[in-house]
């Protein structure tokens, strides 16, 4: 009984240091489970955060912006026009007749009074020997006129006539002094006119068309010449209704010519029409400038540029708008990065750059090419400053 009592003492240490054993191992495996699962989690955070670093990292844009400044622009209007001759008529025929001769040939240059023609007048020359014979015979009846009144008076002295013959007598005398006038007018206009068969220059120029020849008919007020001052020569264009508010008198331009490559012709505004011509919506210019060395010719073709004053308007690049349905956006970037969609107002369109009228105060840093996904509060990187914009540099 007791050895028995004994042999189950033993068991029960035994069992009781194997619970004990157990125990201490549940309890460092659970320990060693613990160390492994918060290692897990703390390198599946780290991971998450890196992983979320590198995300927001590519989500961020790398973008190209300009920076916008007030003043500064001048723009550029290129026109088309045709030289025109500052003085440019035709020479005329006043007395009718036959070309005799022709002194001057086109391309000559002429002084003004110079002699360019004269005209054979036979039928003229009759009537002005006509006019003169009869001013000649109303001469002479004035003589008998007067030479009447004198004895009329004197007989009027003795009561040999009557008062009223004697005033009959003097109205005939009062009345042969006009017909002399008359006829010594009549002989004067004929002069006037035969002086006409010598068709002189009206002012100095070059002469651009002959129209006539020897032996010609010539009716009275037939153009024989064209002539033309070739300096200073005159061209007119017509300027936009957009662009009229920048052009005034006295105001520079450059003319150039298609065939004279590398050359260029100062020129000046001599003055505009003052109003917009409603059919075309333009207004008319009229652009002066010199040809001392005749180097241009009256009806070429020509292209003026203007450059005109300063507008003071804010421009943008043209790539630098977004189009969407709320309107027409810019994309600023602010100081910390962030993305700032600004609505604008446009003015004139230049091409490669837009007025902005609204929207913009300067200053602004605005986005090249942005992408039809940016928004607001976008973070993106900006890779260089484009050249600033203060303006447009031509207007068609």
């Amino acid at each position: 009984m007791t050895q028995d009592s004994q042999v189950s003492s033993t068991d029960d240490a035994q069992r009781a240091q194997v619970r004990r054993w157990t125990h201490r191992a549940t309890i460092a495996v659970l320990v060693l489970l613990a160390l492994g699962a918060g290692r897990t989690i703390v390198s599946r955070m780290s991971n998450a955060k890196t992983l979320e670093q590198h995300s927001q990292e590519s989500a961020e844009q790398y973008v190209r912006v300009t920076t916008v400044h007030a003043g500064g622009a001048t723009h550029s209007l290129s026109l088309p026009g045709t030289l025109q001759g500052f003085v440019q008529a035709p020479v005329s025929a006043r007395a009718g007749g036959y070309l005799r001769r022709w002194t001057k040939d086109i391309g000559s240059r002429v002084k003004e009074g110079e002699l360019l023609a004269e005209i054979d007048t036979p039928e003229l020359d009759q009537q002005l020997s006509q006019a003169v014979a009869a001013r000649n015979q109303t001469a002479a009846s004035l003589e008998l006129a007067r030479t009447t009144v004198e004895r009329w008076e004197a007989l009027r002295k003795r009561d040999a006539v009557s008062q009223q013959e004697l005033e009959e007598r003097r109205s005939a005398y009062v009345q042969a002094r006009a017909n002399l006038a008359g006829a010594d007018a009549n002989v004067e206009r004929l002069r006037q006119v035969e002086s006409f068969k010598r068709v002189l220059a009206p002012f100095s120029g070059v002469i651009t068309k002959r129209n006539v020849d020897i032996g010609d008919l010539i009716d009275s007020n037939k153009p024989l010449f064209l002539l033309s001052q070739t300096d200073p020569l005159r061209v007119y264009i017509n300027v936009p209704q957009a662009y009229a508010q920048l052009v005034h008198q006295g105001q520079p331009a450059v003319v150039t010519l298609a065939e004279m490559r590398g050359r260029s012709f100062p020129a000046q505004v001599a003055r505009t029409a003052g109003a917009i011509d409603t059919a075309t919506r333009t207004m008319q210019v009229e652009v002066l400038l010199p040809n001392h060395d005749g180097a241009l010719l009256p009806g070429a073709f020509v292209n003026v540029e203007l450059a005109a004053a300063p507008s003071g308007v804010l421009t943008v690049p043209a790539n630098a708008l977004l189009f969407r349905g709320e309107g027409v956006l810019v994309a600023r970037v602010d100081d910390s990065g962030t993305v700032r969609l600004a609505p604008v107002h446009l003015g004139r369109n230049y091409g490669d750059s837009v007025e902005v009228l609204q929207g913009l105060a300067g200053n602004e840093r605005l986005v090249l090419n942005p992408p039809d996904s940016i928004a607001a509060g976008d973070k993106v990187q900006v890779v260089a400053d484009a050249k600033p914009v203060t303006g447009n540099k031509g207007a068609p």
